[in-house]
């Protein structure tokens, strides 16, 4: 475990990018960027746009380890290179920014009111490869879509298994329970969530230290007594389908939590930018993420 890496994410200013979009939601990703379907044939074309992609959002200046606490990826980046070195090399060594791998392969269908994650029969393989890369954590995402009890339980006990695999590799687990923002119900579900969310932390050995990933709350700082849990190291928050601006304006009012977001971060960026432009949009959007990370 990098130290500095750990106390950069316990307790400096800034937020996490998160690049993890993977097969599913990669063609999503490209179209809002200006890349159509049309342009790839195969998987591995696609995937070659993306880094492209990716490496112009990360080389870009705008992106700094001042304002950027880290920058989650899914294993296709991770074993690419940027200018020469590995991903997470290039993040840390060049942008002091610290490199977190996505592990999940997706969700199942919805059962219970919620989707579960598919089974990881790789995952003790990925984390090998994760940790000769120079990962410093992971992310595993599951959603939550109404106020089902025997659901939300089997989210947050399914997370914190597959959590507790990752912290006995040496990784910090990061914890992404989502709740859907369209829930009717969304409050109520938030509340349960806390409540069974506590409980397992409440579980960890001493010194042991997970990082939860949690959708913008309809009470603000909801999610206080997580914050100030000695078994968290950050509580970060997800944008969830929230534009860029609705998504800050409700995280600047949840004192101690930072960004975690993905389609608000890119919001704007296009392939048909010049540089000048793009580093622009992107300087703007980082800094918008980080003030409100700030409060």
């Amino acid at each position: 475990m990098n130290e500095e890496q750990r106390q950069k994410m316990a307790s400096a200013k800034g937020f996490i990018a998160a690049l993890d979009q993977s097969g599913g939601s990669t063609p999503k990703a490209l179209g809002l960027y200006g890349i159509d379907e049309g342009e790839w044939s195969t998987e591995e074309e696609m995937f070659d746009l993306v880094h492209q992609m990716r490496t112009r959002i990360i080389t870009s200046p705008s992106f700094d380890g001042d304002r950027i606490l880290a920058a989650i990826l899914f294993a296709d980046t991770m074993d690419r290179e940027i200018e020469g070195q590995s991903t997470p090399d290039y993040l840390w060594q060049v942008k002091k920014v610290v490199p977190i791998l996505k592990v999940d392969v997706g969700l199942a269908d919805e059962t219970g009111g919620v989707q579960l994650m598919k089974p990881m029969p790789g995952l003790d393989s990925l984390l090998e490869r994760a940790s000769a890369r120079g990962i410093f954590g992971t992310k595993m995402r599951s959603v939550i879509k109404s106020n089902n009890q025997a659901g939300i339980e089997a989210v947050v006990d399914q997370q914190f298994e597959v959590g507790r695999r990752i912290l006995d590799a040496g990784f910090v687990p990061i914890i992404e329970p989502e709740v859907d923002i369209k829930a009717p119900d969304k409050a109520a579900i938030e509340e349960s969530l806390k409540a069974a969310l506590l409980n397992r932390l409440d579980g960890l050995a001493d010194g042991e230290q997970v990082i939860f990933k949690l959708t913008l709350p309809e009470q603000d700082n909801l999610y206080a007594d997580c914050i100030n849990h000695p078994a968290i190291l950050r509580v970060v928050a997800l944008s969830g389908g929230y534009s860029r601006e609705a998504a800050n304006a409700r995280l600047a009012r949840q004192h101690g939590m930072v960004a975690s977001f993905s389609r608000a971060l890119t919001e704007g960026l296009s392939r048909q930018q010049t540089d000048q432009e793009f580093d622009a949009q992107l300087n703007q959007s980082i800094q918008s993420i980080a003030d409100a990370s700030n409060t």
